[in-house]
């Protein structure tokens, strides 16, 4: 039976499209944007919708992807599905005045019409592209703090920011290891386990943890194999949390070829939050520190 349970969290950043912005009279101009305007967000970005709520802004928010849960005043707020299979109506439905998320191949939005069905009916629409480090992640920051005109909430975060990376950095010093880790995620989309190869912002907050990834391919993630396990045989295996819970830890642990790990003989697999895992943010320091934790323990 697997007993250690941990949850970690991180951000990741974005760009934001002027031409997009400006289509909007209220998200058009960086400054004008409050509490008292009416503004109706749906944000389809479990990354977004964290970033909103650590400016003090999450009550502009009325529509979420499903897999926006951290903080927990997210899970109360209305769902319009997976950001891969999105439903138009339930969005318009909520009257939003505009629709947020990240773009890019592992954030794309699904099915191809639903875009062009907000846009029809009026809703601005703004794409983010997620970035993979810390100053793009400021730079984001800084401009949503000026976007919803916080500008001094947007500049803590990142001095905040940039002490806990300092701390992370001096900590990883005490360790001389090296453990060998595989992420091992479920994709709602595809439907199926596989391994997170060393790329994006898991790659990144693994490395910074002082551990190796055991993929090295060309692609971001591959299906999972027994055949994968065997070669590359795991010390510590990080499972993100929907899988985790789909299955049950000792079923999770009994998936062909985990069990011949050592990872698994050693009982060193560890639930993880999907969001907390696959972005950065104001956190990311706090949270490299408690991988570290994780993955360096004997």
């Amino acid at each position: 039976m697997i007993k250690s349970i941990f949850n970690i969290a991180v951000f990741g950043t974005v760009i934001i499209y002027g031409l997009l912005l400006s289509s909007c009279g209220r998200f058009g101009n960086k400054g004008t944007a409050s509490k008292n305007d009416s503004i109706r967000i749906v944000c389809a970005s479990k990354q977004l919708t964290e970033l909103i709520f650590a400016l003090g802004q999450g009550d502009e928010i009325v529509g979420v992807d499903v897999s926006s849960t951290y903080p927990d005043a997210a899970k109360k707020i209305t769902t319009v599905g997976y950001h891969r299979m999105l439903n138009a109506e339930g969005i318009i439905s909520l009257k939003p005045t505009a629709f947020i998320y990240n773009g890019g191949a592992d954030n794309s939005i699904g099915p191809d019409n639903v875009i062009p069905q907000l846009q029809k009916v009026g809703v601005t629409v703004v794409e983010f592209k997620s970035a993979e480090n810390i100053e793009d992640i400021k730079s984001l920051i800084r401009d949503l703090g000026r976007y919803f005109n916080v500008p001094a909430k947007a500049d803590s975060i990142c001095r905040s920011m940039d002490s806990t990376m300092k701390i992370a950095e001096e900590k990883r010093k005490q360790y001389t290891d090296t453990p060998k880790v595989m992420i091992v995620h479920f994709g709602r989309a595809g439907n199926k386990y596989f391994p997170f190869g060393p790329w994006g912002a898991p790659g990144f907050i693994l490395q910074e943890a002082g551990g190796v990834n055991v993929l090295d391919t060309a692609k971001k993630f591959r299906e999972l194999s027994p055949e994968i396990l065997a070669e590359t045989q795991p010390d510590v295996i990080i499972a993100t949390d929907y899988g985790y819970d789909r299955l049950g830890a000792d079923n999770f642990k009994a998936m062909p070829g985990i069990a011949l790990t050592p990872a698994a003989k050693n009982n060193r697999i560890y639930r993880f939050e999907e969001h907390d895992l696959f972005y950065l943010g104001p956190r990311t320091g706090e949270n490299i520190i408690k991988l570290m934790e994780v993955i360096h323990k004997k």
